[in-house]
């Protein structure tokens, strides 16, 4: 299973202050140097931390593999094209949120996204949809011909109940089997930490993890290195 890690609030650090520093290439070294498998990041409409100057720097710096979270826009559209990313992971925006709250509705969008997914991958890039654990998605998605999914994890992550968190645990279990036996790839990420990665990073079909707030966190306290080499280590011990 492999790690991405999220960067985003890196840039959110720097854009606070409007500072150069944090060093966002920086950041790439150490996470790729310390069990990243991938670097994740959202340029999102409102440009709140990566600015479009960071992805096209980041994609000559990126060793491992570039996955550009964007919003299924035109303006996305051609800058994903122009960088030309490993990845692209669609997702829904919306300006007032802190962070992406629900996986895209993709089911509603069968005809605006195939055109979109389909212009992406013409030029070599693999597409995935960050959707709930949703059968009705995960239908949409493989309708849509996206290469894979990305599984919203939030449910699970913000359940507050051991017995929410097993049914939510449950829902993403089904959504992955889904997902695998329509050809897709699935990845899984939004809200894990240190704390509840175990069970999701124990599903097998799970190709992929993406995990940036919490690992960037915890490197408050004991550096970026070492918090990408506990997450990837904590992964390790319960992936297959």
């Amino acid at each position: 299973m492999e790690l991405g890690v999220n960067i985003d609030h890196v840039a959110t650090l720097r854009q606070a202050r409007g500072t150069r520093y944090p060093d966002l290439a920086e950041a790439v070294r150490i996470c790729e140097g310390n069990g990243a498998d991938l670097i994740t990041l959202h340029l999102r409409e409102d440009r709140r931390h990566i600015q479009d100057a960071d992805v096209y720097q980041l994609r000559e710096v990126i060793t491992t593999r570039m996955n550009l979270e964007m919003a299924a826009t035109k303006e996305m559209l051609d800058v994903a094209i122009q960088v030309q990313p490993n990845d692209v992971c669609l997702v829904p925006e919306k300006r007032a949120e802190l962070t992406t709250e629900g996986g895209l509705d993709a089911a509603s969008q069968i005809d605006s996204l195939t055109p979109l997914v389909k212009a992406l991958k013409d030029t070599d890039i693999r597409v995935s949809l960050f959707i709930d654990p949703d059968p009705v998605q995960i239908d949409a998605a493989k309708v849509i011909e996206a290469d894979a999914v990305e599984i919203h994890t939030g449910g699970f992550a913000d359940a507050g109940s051991s017995t929410r968190s097993e049914a939510e645990l449950g829902r993403i279990v089904n959504a992955v089997d889904l997902g695998a036996s329509l050809g897709l790839r699935v990845n899984a990420g939004h809200g894990l930490n240190y704390d509840n990665v175990g069970p999701v990073a124990s599903i097998s079909k799970i190709s992929e993890l993406n995990i940036g707030h919490a690992i960037i966190a915890c490197a408050v306290f004991s550096g970026l290195g070492a918090a990408v080499a506990e997450m990837r280590s904590l992964m390790d011990q319960t992936s297959h």
